[in-house]
């Protein structure tokens, strides 16, 4: 994740409870970096934070606001009603919220060994998994990472998510299509102390202690649309779907 901060008074800089955040940011791979004006946010900014009290917020606001980031107050402040979030409360409040994503979440090893991922389906165990890591794709997001692993092509407005290994050391499992009603479980064994997580384009560090819960989020992405829906045609120009000679 991406995150920018934006900073008016320069002795915040020196207190301890600001060092600490930036750290524990990064030590949770996190990257920061500084905005002062609208020219100096970077590409794929996720979130910015404001850095002081109200007046540091509302300045925050006016230089993003039309940019579409959100912006997480944390105060530096005295009273703080729009910054009233305390440093400490940033970073356990950023790892145990709810992030999204429309074409898939999937977790990746780090190191050289292999992962025994745990699975459950509503409360039901699957086998372990023995690969180099596991997604879970909506059928959006099928002909994305999950269709390169060996996924099922699914029409985009199909109701199932997606589970399938990455690179399974265990051949007798198999991709395995499930209703979005689900809710899945995903539990991690690993020699190393973390493994990498992704969220489409957002890729952070997290303990193999960690528990995820994947379901299907309660809104749906409005998208505007031009024409008629060419899915399959889309399929067969750009990926060559079934090309062969024999067909005409």
């Amino acid at each position: 994740m991406k995150i920018g901060i934006f900073l008016l008074k320069q002795a915040i800089r020196e207190n301890d409870r600001y060092i600490a955040l930036c750290e524990q940011l990064q030590s949770a791979s996190y990257e920061l970096y500084e905005i002062a004006s609208k020219a100096d946010i970077r590409p794929q900014t996720d979130l910015v934070l404001s850095i002081g009290g109200d007046g540091t917020f509302l300045s925050a606001a006016q230089t993003v606001a039309d940019v579409g980031i959100p912006i997480l107050g944390v105060n530096f402040g005295r009273l703080g009603f729009l910054s009233e979030n305390s440093p400490e409360a940033v970073l356990p409040a950023l790892l145990q919220g709810e992030p999204y994503a429309v074409n898939e979440v999937s977790i990746h090893r780090i190191g050289v060994g292999v992962l025994g991922i745990q699975v459950s389906i509503d409360g039901e165990a699957l086998p372990t998994y023995w690969a180099d890591g596991l997604l879970v794709a909506t059928s959006s997001g099928s002909t994305a990472y999950s269709l390169s692993v060996g996924g099922p092509i699914c029409m985009p407005d199909t109701k199932v998510l997606i589970i399938a290994p990455i690179c399974p050391h265990n051949l007798n499992v198999r991709p395995l299509v499930v209703p979005d009603t689900s809710h899945i479980s995903i539990s991690i064994k690993s020699r190393d102390p973390k493994v990498t997580m992704t969220m489409d384009n957002q890729t952070v560090e997290i303990d193999c202690d960690w528990t995820l819960e994947v379901a299907m989020a309660q809104f749906s992405l409005k998208r505007i649309r031009l024409a008629k829906s060419e899915f399959v045609s889309a399929l067969t120009s750009r990926l060559f779907w079934g090309e062969d000679k024999r067909n005409i």
